[in-house]
């Protein structure tokens, strides 16, 4: 979720709200309580994604799928690997 910044706060302390952009983070200018802008890092107002993931609360990805999925089926062929060497185990001894 994006942080909330009242606009007396945001023109009193610019400079270190800018610098929390900067670093990626969104920020909510509200009036009076009510929200009236928002500043995103330069280039995130058009990343629809990221709006999206703001929205209902998620992460965008910092990886491509590939490389996730790749990840994923390397970590579960060890799981499954160390599963069956497991259940061999437990087969010879028994238990």
């Amino acid at each position: 979720m994006a942080s909330k910044v009242g606009i007396r706060e945001l023109r009193q302390n610019l400079s270190r709200h800018l610098e929390r952009v900067k670093r990626g983070e969104a920020l909510v200018v509200t009036e009076r309580g009510k929200e009236v802008a928002r500043l995103v890092p330069s280039g995130a107002g058009s990343d629809r994604y990221r709006e999206l993931a703001e929205r209902f609360g998620a992460t965008v990805p910092t990886e491509r799928l590939e490389d996730i999925v790749a990840r994923l089926l390397g970590d579960w062929e060890k799981l499954d690997a160390a599963v069956r060497a497991r259940a061999a185990s437990m087969l010879r001894t028994g238990n």
